[in-house]
């Protein structure tokens, strides 16, 4: 490595609900402890797969749901810090992470280190409609969407919609407490929606978005870390291949791929609204109109976050890393054609994808390197860990989703 972390400075997985098969929350363990830096993590229990990483000095068992009291929250964060004994870097990887952080910096500053933004910000990026309404303050494009307030109002956008389109939960937290939907789902009739709608009460937390049809469209991914001045201190774009459920969730294959236009834009919108930290965000690139169409802004780090490392070593958390211990970030270009699976979900994607006849026209024809999500050399107790626990539930799990599939609407816990 052409720089060296600050290794007194430890470095914090935070996170808030039940998902132990959680692999971006092992990148961040890998990554960090890579350079010496001590790390700690929040976890389910003893036996997840961030729990087994080597890399991990010690795992802090916490189970949660994400619908506890803030300030419950706020005080379980304050006794961990006290047990490391000394301030450490948070790493949310999670919306409730992130929006609880941002809520309580003063709480929270003594003990951690973390970008300091708007501690509004972060809420309504993680919210639909607060994001919907800051990309029409700012210019830029996203897909034409419904808030309904009542099960009225999705008879009346029934009535006029073009399906399919897109159901997604309305705001970070409600969605632990009262989820509407699974997660992204695509909802194929207006009958489907409206039996759908019966369920999610007088008051639904759903965003009702128009649905880019894939045929028509590609999917980007813009990862970056951005100063307290908002101006990117690492910044990478990539196409993702496929997800899981396909076209709606997690990205369970994908590329870096060089994109300046992409790049200007996630840039120019993080200055106008002065965001300060890590984003994951998704984009879908509508050929019919040729305008990159922004789907979600996730404060915090994508769980793919390893696919992209510049020259130099940096991903994003090892920037935010360095940014906040004062140490420079140093420049590279990001690796081209680089490719990152993640092993669990990908060959059910393949499948999917196969039978779809859907491609990714940016896609590289061939892979200059691979990332796996799971498997490393260094540290192959995480990939054992999540076999052990994916089997039975996992199998479950992709079955329910297939089932869903053909029933005309995809579902994912995005």
């Amino acid at each position: 490595m052409p720089f060296e972390a600050d290794r007194d400075v430890p470095g914090l997985i935070v996170k808030f609900g039940d998902y132990p098969l959680h692999h971006g929350g092992v990148g961040a363990i890998r990554s960090l402890g890579r350079l010496g830096v001590p790390m700690y993590a929040i976890t389910e229990d003893a036996y997840t797969p961030a729990a087994s990483s080597r890399y991990l000095k010690k795992a802090f068992v916490w189970p949660t749901t994400g619908a506890e009291d803030p300030g419950h929250l706020v005080d379980g964060l304050l006794r961990i810090g006290r047990r490391i004994g000394r301030p450490a870097v948070l790493v949310p990887t999670d919306e409730e992470a992130a929006v609880l952080i941002a809520e309580h910096q003063d709480e929270l500053a003594g003990s951690f280190l973390f970008p300091r933004v708007d501690p509004a910000l972060p809420r309504r990026l993680a919210s639909k409609q607060g994001l919907h309404e800051l990309c029409v303050e700012h210019g830029i494009a996203s897909p034409a969407s419904a808030f309904p307030e009542s099960y009225d109002d999705i008879v009346s956008f029934a009535d006029t919609a073009r399906f399919p389109v897109v159901a997604k939960n309305r705001e970070a937290f409600v969605r632990r407490t009262r989820p509407a939907v699974g997660g992204t789902t695509r909802i194929a009739t207006r009958e489907g929606l409206l039996a759908l709608a019966r369920d999610w009460g007088p008051r639904p937390g759903v965003i009702l978005q128009e649905y880019l049809p894939r045929e028509d469209a590609e999917d980007w991914i813009v990862h970056a870390c951005f100063d307290q001045d908002a101006s990117p201190v690492a910044m990478f774009t990539g196409v993702k291949v496929r997800s899981w459920p396909p076209h709606a969730g997690m990205t369970a294959n994908a590329y870096v791929v060089d994109n300046p236009e992409l790049t200007d834009l996630a840039a120019r919108f993080i200055k106008q609204i002065g965001y300060s930290g890590i984003i994951d965000l998704d984009l879908r690139f509508d050929r019919r109109d040729g305008q990159y169409k922004l789907l979600d802004f996730n404060p915090r780090m994508g769980a793919q976050f390893r696919l992209f490392e510049n020259e130099s070593g940096v991903d994003v958390v090892r920037a935010m890393h360095l940014n906040l211990t004062g140490r420079p970030v140093p420049e590279g270009e990001q690796r081209a054609g680089h490719r990152y699976i993640v092993e669990n979900i990908d060959l059910p994607a393949l499948l999917a994808y196969r039978r779809s006849g859907y491609t990714t026209p940016h896609a590289p024809a061939t892979a200059s390197g691979t990332e796996l999500a799971w498997l490393a050399g260094d540290d192959p107790l995480p990939f054992l860990t999540m076999l052990a626990r994916f089997v039975r539930p996992g199998a479950k799990h992709l079955y329910q989703l297939w089932r869903t599939n053909r029933r005309g609407s995809s579902t994912s816990t995005k």
